[in-house]
């Protein structure tokens, strides 16, 4: 079976990228397999795990870069910055 993949414009930052998420949630995975996780009480009030919070830092740092592509375009290496933050705040405080 061929693969066609010409869709998708694959260069080694898309790559990168895809690469990241994947070794991300594969950390993730054996985090919570060595470490059960624990809810704990955030600022938003309510309970969340790693696994959620990782959700919750993927899920707005997609919607930093589409505001930043949307508001200045390209190149995004400012948003990966806020994005970074975003993710370290929500590690930390949700």
């Amino acid at each position: 079976m061929d693969l066609d993949m010409s869709w998708m414009a694959w260069t080694w930052q898309t790559a990168f990228f895809f690469g990241a998420i994947a070794t991300a949630l594969v950390i993730m995975i054996v985090w919570t397999s060595l470490k059960p996780p624990v809810p704990t009480l955030g600022i938003l009030g309510i309970e969340t795990t790693p696994g959620d919070r990782l959700f919750i830092s993927l899920l707005g740092s997609a919607f930093i870069c589409l505001g930043a592509l949307f508001f200045f375009g390209p190149p995004l290496w400012w948003a990966l910055v806020a994005c970074v933050l975003y993710a370290l705040a929500v590690f930390r405080w949700v």
